[in-house]
Parts: C-alpha cells; sequence; structure tokens
C-alpha cells in the first residue's frame, strides 16, 4: 500500500518523542513491502527529498510567523499544499497517517478533498500534560486534538493508559482506538568498555561517584524538581558519593535555580543537548536511570535504558507502569513524591544483585514487546481494517 504521513518532527530535528517513533517505525514497513512518503520540516541545511531507509522524505519550508500557533497555521499550509501536489505527481494514496494534532489540520483536510481515509496517532494529550483545561491556550489544542480523532477512520495510541485518557478526556469511543507499543532498537546501543569507559566516565564524576541521570525535555509534567527534592535523601544514604546528571535542552533554569536554593550545586550537572552518539555511550557507563514524570504517555526514554543495560526507577504516571514492571524490570515509584522517588534510587544503588537483575530481566523484554518490526506488522494490521471498511463504503 501507499502511505502518506504528516509529521512535524523526523530525525535529526527532534522535540519530543514523536521524531523517534516515525524515525523507527516507517523503515520496518517499507521492510514490509509498503510505499512510505512522509512530509515533515525544513531542518539545518538538509535536503528538501531525501530516501532515509527507504522512506521518500519531503521537508518543506515554513514562512515566518507571529508566535508558535501562527507556525502552526502556516506549517499546515505548506504541507497541504505540497501534499496536494504530490498525490496528484505521484497518486493514488491509501492512506494518511497524521502524527498528533499539530499537522491535523493539512490531514483533514486532504482527507476531505482526495476522499482519504485518515488514520491518527496521538502521543499525548494537552488535558494530561496540564492536569487540566485552564486557559485558552490549552482550550484550542484540546479542540485540535479533539477534532483530529473525530476526523479520523481509526487511532493509534502507545499504552491502554492513553487509550483510557482519550476515551475520559476526547470522549472518543473506546473500540476506535487501537494500542500499539512504542519500541526501539536495542542493537544500536554501543557497549563501551575499559580505559575508553573510564575516561569518558570522568566527564562527569569522580570514580567513586554513582551516576544518577534524568534524559528528556526540560518541562514540568516530566517531573525534574522532584528529582531535585528527593536528591539530598540520596545523598546522604550515600554519604554524598552521587552525581546527577540531568541531559536534554531546553529551559534548564528553574531547575538550575532550585538546585543551588537546596545547595545542591556539586552534585549536578546540566549537560543541556547531547547528540545521540554521545548520549548512548553516556547512557551505558550511569548506574541508575530516574524519569519521575507526572504525566507520560510512554516513556521511550525507559526503553533507551533498557537496551543501555541501566536500571530504571519510574514513577507511576500515565503509561509508564506498562513499560516497567515493578521489581521485574525496574523500580515503580510513587507520582509527585521525592520520598519514594529517593527510596527507587537508593533501591538501585544499594543492592547491585537486584540491579543487575532488573537489567537482565528488562533488556529481555525488550525483544519480548518493544520491537519495531512486531509494532509494523501491528500498524499494517491497523492499515488493512481501514482500507477494508473504506472499500465497503460509498465516499
Amino acid at each position: 500500500m501507499k502511505i502518506l504521513v504528516l509529521t512535524w518532527e523526523f530525525p535529526p530535528r527532534i522535540v519530543g518523542g514523536i521524531a523517534r517513533h516515525v524515525g523507527e517505525l516507517y523503515p520496518e514497513l517499507v521492510k514490509l513491502g509498503h510505499v512510505v512518503q512522509l512530509i515533515t520540516v525544513q531542518f539545518g541545511d538538509l535536503p528538501l527529498q531525501a530516501v532515509v531507509e527507504g522512506i521518500q522524505v519531503h521537508r518543506v519550508t515554513v514562512g515566518q510567523s507571529q508566535d508558535f500557533f501562527h507556525w502552526v497555521g502556516q506549517m499546515n499550509q505548506a504541507i497541504g499544499a505540497y501534499a496536494a501536489q504530490l498525490i496528484h505527481d505521484e497518486g493514488p494514496f491509501d492512506l494518511v497517517h497524521a502524527h498528533d494534532w499539530l499537522v491535523g489540520d493539512s490531514a483533514i483536510a486532504l482527507k476531505h478533498h482526495f476522499k482519504l481515509p485518515l488514520v491518527a496517532t496521538i502521543h499525548a494529550t494537552e488535558h494530561g500534560r496540564n492536569r487540566g483545561i485552564h486557559n485558552h491556550v490549552h482550550q484550542h489544542v484540546h479542540h485540535q486534538e479533539h477534532t483530529l480523532t473525530y476526523e479520523a477512520w481509526r487511532v493509534i495510541v502507545c499504552t491502554n493508559y492513553m487509550r483510557q485518557e482519550l476515551h475520559t478526556t476526547l470522549q472518543l469511543p473506546l473500540n476506535k482506538v487501537d494500542v500499539i507499543y512504542n519500541g526501539i532498537r536495542s542493537e544500536k546501543k554501543p557497549l563501551v568498555v575499559g580505559a575508553e569507559r573510564q575516561t569518558f566516565r570522568r566527564r562527569f564524576a569522580q570514580d567513586d561517584e554513582a551516576i544518577v541521570y534524568y534524559v528528556g525535555r526540560m518541562a514540568h509534567e516530566k517531573g525534574i524538581a522532584r528529582l531535585v527534592e528527593a536528591a539530598p535523601q540520596v545523598l546522604d544514604q550515600m554519604q554524598g558519593k552521587v552525581k546527577f546528571v540531568i541531559v536534554g535542552g531546553g529551559n534548564t533554569v528553574p531547575f538550575q535555580r532550585q538546585v543551588q536554593q537546596q545547595r545542591l550545586g556539586p552534585h549536578f550537572t546540566f549537560t543541556g543537548f547531547l547528540p545521540d552518539a554521545e548520549l548512548d555511550v553516556f547512557q551505558t557507563i550511569a548506574d541508575c536511570a530516574v524519569f519521575p514524570s507526572l504525566y507520560e504517555p510512554f516513556g521511550i526514554v525507559a526503553l533507551e535504558s533498557f537496551a543501555a543495560r541501566v536500571p530504571v526507577v519510574v514513577s507511576d504516571a500515565g503509561g509508564l507502569p506498562e513499560v516497567v514492571q515493578h521489581q521485574e524490570t525496574g523500580i515503580v515509584t510513587r507520582r509527585d513524591d521525592p520520598t519514594s522517588i529517593a527510596a527507587g534510587i537508593l533501591q538501585v544503588l544499594n543492592h547491585p544483585q537486584l540491579s543487575a537483575q532488573l537489567v537482565e530481566n528488562a533488556y529481555q523484554d525488550l525483544n519480548k514487546r518493544f520491537r519495531w518490526d512486531q509494532i509494523a506488522v501491528q500498524t499494517q494490521a491497523v492499515y488493512e481494517q481501514v482500507l477494508t471498511e473504506r472499500r465497503d463504503i460509498d465516499w
């Protein structure tokens, strides 16, 4: 089948989890024999057209904008115009697959103009990120999410938690939603040993210090502030021999200020954005990964730590308990609870035998539940259901 994919981020343009999702899923669908044309946003000096692991990638230029929402409107106009010409030149396509509300307007317009069934993947919701709809900005995004899921033939989400959330907050019928987990290519993680490992590790900590890290967006819902609050309890039990490394781009100022106010400066390092090659090596030299989210639809970062063979501590927010099985593949702590987070970290650091077993179980679980080739087959089944139903109706 011929699939037209719309996404506002695609590697190496990485804003959140969508880029990694689309960058890993569609090469596997190409391997299954499908033609994938993907439209996204121009990034740096990358070519406007390229073939990436079999995906035919088209990058559109977005004009000057006044603010983020104006930019989203400009982006949808550019994507819609480009897609219409692409369908005219290289169509027909079997369906359109839109990733999140940001490309919803162009996806819906293409659906109606060309009578193409629309599949939407919702990666997170505004209601979930903000624990409710509290202002006009939240209301606008919430409305866009509702419209996209209403217009979609079927909706894909990454966890059962998200399926229930869309049912509750967007009034989406449960029988319209398919749950397909995210995945990871575990073989892509390098293993660094010997002197090279020690040299790299000393960039972040002394030899006698444990490395506890967070990687992800610098956002309130990621629970970074709760990790900072948990740090004194961990340091007290570990005689100060812990270095907390916070990895990720964005506004780190509020968290750095919090660290300074708690006089924890010598124990925290904010690296900013790390390129994938460097991040992959860093994860293999750490002692514990912590993801204390207040809201988390899935948590691909947990899978990345599984693949890097790092013991994982997460909160029980959102879909994380579906990804990380408590005391089997990681430690699940209470959301919004620094004491619980600290206890989880100490359990990992103080019990090396338990940590080793968690790491081994987690690595094995990647091949059982989180392989992209399996995920592609599940996605293909959704497409086939949509096309079968499409053939049975007069649009």
